[in-house]
C-alpha cells in the first residue's frame, strides 16, 4: 500500500453488488481520509444502505474491493470487521429499554465481560470515568439513572451513538440519525456528531438536507449505485446532475 493509501481510512474500488441481476451498487469508487466526516446522500434506491452493508461485511461484493486502513475486508465476516474498528448505527435505535442510560453505556464499554458482570459486578474507576465522559458527550448526564424506555426518540438516538463510541471504533457509520426527530433534537444530534468528528472518522447517510447542511464538510451523492459527484453542500446542490436526479425523483413521487 502506498503512503497516500495509508492516509485513507476507507477505500472502495470498482465495487459492484448484484441481487438477482439488479445492481444495487454499480462500479462504485469511493474513499475518505482518516479523521474525515463524510455525508452520503442520494434518492431512494441509490444504494446507500447496501453501501454500509458491504463496508460492515453484511453483504459481500459481486466485484471490487473494500479496504479499511489499508486492509482488504473481503475475507472477513461482520463480527471480525466490527472488532477491527468499524461501528454501525442503524436507523432505528437499538438500546436496552429496560436498563438505565448508564447501564446501557456500561454494557457497551464492557461487551467482552457480558451482561451479568456489567450489571452486578463492581465498575472500575476507569470504567466509571469513561461512562461519565460519554454521558457528558451525548448530553444525558441528568438522565443517567433513567430507564432508556423513558427517553425521547432523539435522546435514544444520542444514547445509541454513545454506545457505539464506547466500543472505540475508528470508523463510525451512522444511518439516518435524525429521521423522525424534532428540530431541536436534530440540532443536538448534529452537534454530537460534529463533536465526535474531532476524534473519529464518520460516514453519515442522511435524507434531511437541513441537517446535512448543519454537519457536512464533504458530501458524496449516490445515484443508481454509483458515485454521481462529490463536493461541499453548495457545490453539490448546484450540480446540474444532482438537480436532475432529485427533480426526477420528486416527479416520480408526485405521479
Amino acid at each position: 500500500m502506498s503512503e497516500q493509501t495509508a492516509a485513507k481510512i476507507l477505500e472502495i474500488n470498482n465495487l459492484t453488488v448484484s441481487f438477482d441481476g439488479f445492481k444495487a451498487l454499480n462500479n462504485l469508487t469511493f474513499s475518505m481520509k482518516v479523521g474525515e466526516l463524510r455525508v452520503v446522500i442520494g434518492p431512494n434506491g441509490a444504494g446507500k444502505t447496501t453501501f454500509l452493508d458491504v463496508i460492515t461485511g453484511k453483504v459481500k461484493p459481486t466485484e471490487g474491493q473494500v479496504y479499511f486502513k489499508g486492509q482488504n475486508l473481503r475475507p472477513y465476516n461482520e463480527h471480525q470487521i466490527a472488532r477491527m474498528g468499524i461501528g454501525r448505527k442503524f436507523q432505528t435505535p437499538r438500546v436496552y429499554l429496560n436498563l438505565t442510560v448508564r447501564e446501557n453505556l456500561d454494557l457497551a464499554c464492557n461487551r467482552q465481560k457480558g451482561v451479568f458482570h456489567t450489571l452486578f459486578g463492581k465498575a472500575s474507576k476507569i470504567d466509571r470515568r469513561t461512562v461519565n465522559g460519554l454521558l457528558e458527550t451525548i448530553g444525558l448526564t441528568p438522565k443517567a439513572e433513567l430507564q432508556a424506555a423513558l427517553l425521547s426518540h432523539g435522546e435514544k438516538q444520542r444514547l445509541e451513538i454513545g454506545m457505539l463510541v464506547a466500543q472505540s471504533p475508528d470508523l463510525l457509520l451512522v444511518d439516518e440519525p435524525v429521521a423522525g426527530l424534532t428540530d431541536e433534537e436534530t440540532e443536538n444530534v448534529g452537534n454530537l456528531l460534529l463533536a465526535l468528528a474531532e476524534s473519529h472518522s464518520i460516514v453519515v447517510i442522511e435524507h434531511d438536507m437541513e441537517f446535512v447542511r448543519q454537519i457536512a464538510r464533504t458530501v458524496s451523492v449516490l445515484h443508481q449505485g454509483s458515485l454521481l459527484c462529490e463536493g461541499s453542500m453548495d457545490e453539490v446542490q448546484q450540480d446540474p446532475r444532482v438537480i436532475e436526479v432529485y427533480l426526477g425523483q420528486q416527479e416520480e413521487e408526485a405521479a
